[in-house]
């Protein structure tokens, strides 16, 4: 899937990707989330793409200074199943904002992940089929 129809999956407007087309690594996706009155920008770029290995690595610059470093990676357990791994590592501003910037977002965070791969699997699902979930 081309980054310019993730808005069909993530709840991101995306603005512009760079270059423009498939994903490659380097590209960067800018976006929008949150309410259209208040425009909390966003950016993905591409650190990894494996195909063979089927592995990608995005390093995501959020609002309030957080970055997330996420991987993701699948592999086939059966010609209808795999398993798909995640890892996403989270770093705040140094000092006083990182404190408040914590307080403020971390019940958001602790279901952040979740959310997110419910969202992918639900899409996944909708495209190629129902699977059982093991």
């Amino acid at each position: 899937m081309c980054p310019e129809k993730w808005s069909n999956v993530f709840d991101v407007r995306i603005v512009s990707v760079e270059p423009p087309g498939r994903a490659v690594v380097g590209q960067i996706i800018s976006g929008e989330t949150g309410p259209r009155v208040w425009h909390l920008t966003i950016k993905l770029r591409f650190v990894k793409i494996d195909a063979v290995k089927c592995c990608l690595g995005l390093d995501v610059q959020l609002p309030f200074g957080i970055t997330v470093r996420e991987q993701l990676s699948c592999v086939r357990l059966t010609p209808d199943q795999c398993r798909v791994t995640y890892n996403c590592d989270f770093d705040f501003p140094a000092g006083w904002r990182g404190a408040v910037t914590r307080f403020f977002l971390r019940n958001r965070f602790d279901s952040g992940p979740a959310d997110s791969l419910s969202r992918l699997q639900r899409a996944a699902e909708r495209r190629f089929g129902s699977s059982a979930v093991h």
